[in-house]
């Protein structure tokens, strides 16, 4: 018998080919890191400024680290200070109801969003789906909302608000945003017209209703367009100034943003209290950073399957 022997000849390894260096890529990478920058400069400058004491800021305005290390601004902003301490860090002493303007924030923000998103979901299945006369002039309409600039909407918003007795309290302003937004029905409209006809078509079949397919098929299907505008809708909610600052008179209707801006108008006789200042309007703006860190993602695949440029 004669033994065959075959050789194997070992299989030469693939390295990854190496990117060679351009003049272009070191431009694009050097122009990005230069923007990451410029848009981070703030947040750090607003740390620096809030973990300095303000005689530290006063003597050194320049300094790019803080100036005296200190947290007393995070407690005169969380009103953890007396008043003769804040008198002496550079306060005004008249303290800041800081949880009392937080929750206000949170419940005005919770209200327009869970109402906001559930009324503009239903508005945009009736848009996407039903079939009635003149569904897609009416449509056009409600779209030409978006060319409204905000600012024309105050006056009449403050007069109808004032005429139910509402000033002066959350549901007043909460109520213009409350139902729908063009800009949400919108969105939503646009997934659902992505969904196909034959997922409604098979729920018809098993003996479901319009109210039920849009409950139980409709919504289910879209949690992920749903998430990324209560994220959107929660954020406009709560960064919005102008609007609480003419309805809302007095601490029981009170939102965080315009206590911020009350905060800022009271001036000690020593200057403005930069450092508690800066240390409430990080601790505001904390919550709204993670939550659309922890979306970030989302929001984007969201927005790029629905077609929104």
């Amino acid at each position: 018998m004669a033994a065959v022997t075959t050789a194997t000849t070992p299989t030469p390894t693939v390295r990854p080919a190496r990117r060679r260096f351009s003049l272009g890529r070191a431009a694009a990478w050097t122009v990005m890191t230069l923007i990451v920058l410029i848009t981070l400069l703030p947040f750090y400058w607003i740390l620096r400024t809030a973990l300095s004491t303000n005689a530290g800021l006063n003597a050194d305005p320049t300094n790019p680290l803080p100036v005296d290390l200190s947290g007393s601004g995070f407690q005169r902003a969380l009103g953890l200070q007396s008043a003769k301490e804040a008198i002496a860090q550079g306060g005004t002493g008249g303290g800041l109801d800081f949880w009392r303007y937080l929750l206000n924030s949170v419940v005005v923000s919770t209200l327009i969003t869970g109402c906001q998103i559930f009324f503009s979901a239903m508005a945009a299945y009736a848009f996407a789906r039903l079939r009635w006369r003149g569904r897609d002039k009416v449509f056009g309409l409600f779209l030409a909302g978006l060319m409204v600039p905000t600012i024309f909407t105050l006056l009449p918003n403050f007069v109808l608000i004032k005429q139910l007795h509402l000033v002066d309290t959350l549901l007043g302003i909460a109520l213009p945003t409350l139902f729908m937004t063009p800009f949400a029905v919108f969105f939503l409209r646009q997934f659902f017209m992505n969904i196909p006809t034959e997922v409604e078509e098979a729920a018809l079949l098993d003996g479901a209703g319009k109210v039920k397919i849009f409950f139980r098929v409709i919504l289910p299907m879209a949690s992920t367009p749903i998430i990324t505008l209560s994220v959107l809708t929660y954020i406009t909610s709560w960064n919005d100034y102008f609007w609480p600052l003419m309805v809302s008179y007095s601490d029981s209707s009170r939102v965080l943003t315009v206590a911020l801006a009350i905060f800022r108008a009271q001036t000690p006789a020593t200057g403005v209290d930069w450092s508690g200042l800066t240390a409430a309007t990080l601790i505001a703006a904390l919550p709204m950073l993670v939550l659309f860190a922890c979306f970030a993602r989302r929001i984007v695949s969201s927005i790029g399957f629905t077609g929104i440029k």
